[in-house]
């Protein structure tokens, strides 16, 4: 971590453990204040402002409207995805007196730091519950294994207990239904201004899906969409804020403009995912599964983000849907997010590298490779397996709460292993060392986001795996230098160990990986530590809106 945590009792929590001590004895009172979450401090100078202007004016005047209902869409999701991951906002606003806490707040969207392993910096909050506001907060796994309700395990419900005390299960529709209206009604007013036939069409049926919780014919729409400048990502999406099982999908929002120009650049590579698959480093039974060969890879500036992914650390790249039938059936779209992963670039992983990286390695970090690298990951989501080879279901199901940071696992590390096919074939300019030597530096920039989130538990298993390895050496300078034969070689053993992990569905042995490798070691700890002794951030924050367009 690149913050050392100050166990700290304060206000209430303090009065109460002293009583105890003096009531009990010592022992008590060692024993509540071990069970007690360490406090984290206040830090939101971590987060570099970015401001999200783009130039609009190749933009229609309806289209430029339309972004505007994008933004308003997207607010409501905000709001939503505070109710899953918190609850009552204003409440927690209210009592906070403090701008700087108030203003951390906002950036977690919540009083628990989610790049210090959703450590409480709020005094009195106590823990983060595991499943967030998706669940009774007295829920046991037990109890919900046991009750087996129907749609329990749906992405879009909610479990609540009623007058009895009994769970029960509550569709997202009906819970946030009067929120989902008004989003819904903003979209159906974007779908009466649009003058591309496919984004009209993905409009209003995702405006009905917001309505149902049925998202499946809006995922196709949007798939299907190929001419639009201008495009909306919204919904329940992504499984991260469940810790509890990775069930449930948390509201966010994209608003997005297309750059034409380098989409054109990125167009072939799709085409080329049926032969990455065969060439995948496992027996054939692990890559039997046909990528799609509808997915497409463009490049956006997006404009807006909102709920889950503007919290903490902020998404440089999508690949969407995470519905696996329609994965399979139609494949995906991967969109690159260009100005957010510049300034992220320029802003985290040129100063990492000029920190930790050998001089003479240094020239090999560029924007080129950076983007190459982030947008495979994206496209090796599509590789591998989405069922397990026992025919017992999904890996998702299988693996519950450890399936998303080994999703990201496998992501990364198929990332390069395409790139480096990519490159063996002429597909990739630049140097492999460029690729390789970026891939380590942006290493150390996900794993400054903790142990709670996926792609830094992801990223942590990765960085031991290849140091065990000998994919990268460091000198007595603390500089790290990458060995680019060792590199390939860990790259496609690990590559063979996740795929088979998600083929067998072996969650045990995806626990004991985490708990194995997935730990941050005091040389890694002490050379974070650099980067924040530096202030080099860990993410950044956008400074976006209707206001910063010059939108009505």
């Amino acid at each position: 971590m690149t913050v050392i945590r100050r166990a700290v009792l304060t206000g209430i929590a303090a009065i109460t453990l002293l009583a105890g001590a003096a009531a009990a004895g010592e022992s008590a009172a060692r024993k509540a204040a071990e069970a007690a979450p360490a406090m984290t401090a206040v830090r939101p100078e971590i987060y570099a402002p970015v401001t999200l202007a783009v130039d609009l004016s190749s933009l229609s005047a309806s289209e430029r409207q339309m972004l505007g209902l994008f933004i308003e869409a997207g607010e409501i999701m905000d709001e939503l995805y505070w109710r899953q991951t918190y609850g009552d906002r204003d409440a927690l606003l209210k009592g906070i007196v403090d701008p700087r806490t108030r203003e951390f707040v906002a950036l977690n969207y919540g009083p628990w730091d989610r790049l210090a392993d959703n450590a409480p910096f709020v005094p009195g909050v106590g823990a983060k519950p595991e499943g967030a506001e998706f669940y009774p907060h007295d829920m046991t796994r037990e109890e919900f294994e046991k009750a087996n309700l129907p749609l329990s395990r749906s992405e879009y419900t909610l479990l609540r207990r009623d007058a009895k005390g009994a769970l029960q299960v509550v569709p997202y529709h009906v819970e946030y239904r009067e929120a989902l209206e008004k989003a819904a009604l903003k979209l159906e007013q974007a779908a009466a201004l649009a003058e591309d036939p496919g984004l009209k069409q993905y409009l209003s049926l995702r405006a009905q899906a917001l309505r149902t919780d049925d998202y499946r014919a809006s995922d196709r729409a949007w798939l299907d969409m190929k001419s639009n400048r201008i495009d909306l990502v919204i919904g329940p999406i992504e499984t991260y804020e469940d810790a509890l099982f990775g069930y449930k999908a948390a509201y966010e929002a994209y608003a997005l403009i297309k750059d034409m120009e380098w989409s054109k650049r990125l167009e072939r590579y799709a085409a080329m995912l049926p032969a990455l698959q065969r060439g995948l480093p496992v027996p054939d039974a692990y890559k039997a599964e046909q990528p799609g060969t509808d997915s497409d890879l463009n490049a956006y500036d997006v404009v807006y983000y909102a709920g889950h992914n503007n919290a903490a650390s902020k998404t440089i790249a999508i690949n969407l849907p995470n519905d696996e039938q329609v994965q399979l059936e139609k494949g995906t779209r991967r969109l690159q997010l260009k100005n957010a992963m510049r300034a992220k670039f320029d802003r985290i992983m040129l100063p990492i590298a000029d920190e930790l990286i050998v001089p003479e390695q240094r020239k090999h970090v560029t924007f080129e490779a950076f983007f190459a690298n982030t947008m495979f990951h994206e496209v090796a989501h599509g590789l591998g397996v989405k069922n397990t080879l026992d025919g017992k279901g999904t890996v998702r199901e299988a693996l519950t709460e450890q399936a998303s940071w080994l999703e990201e696992g496998k992501a990364d590390i198929l990332g390069l292993y395409m790139v480096t096919r990519l490159h063996e074939k002429g597909e990739l300019g630049g140097s492999l060392e460029d690729y390789y030597v970026t891939f380590l530096t942006g290493i150390f920039r996900s794993v400054r986001w903790g142990a709670a989130e996926a792609h830094g538990q992801a990223n942590m298993v990765r960085f031991n795996y290849f140091a065990d390895r000998g994919a990268f050496s460091r000198d007595a300078n603390g500089h790290y230098r990458v060995d680019m034969a060792k590199m390939r070689k860990a790259m496609d053993e690990l590559s063979a160990d996740i795929l088979k992990l998600q083929g067998d569905g072996n969650y045990a042995g995806v626990k004991e990986l985490l708990a194995r490798i997935g730990v941050l070691k005091p040389q890694l700890s002490a050379d974070l530590a650099r980067l924040g002794a530096r202030n080099i951030p860990v993410d950044v924050r956008f400074e976006q809106g209707k206001a910063v367009l010059g939108l009505k």
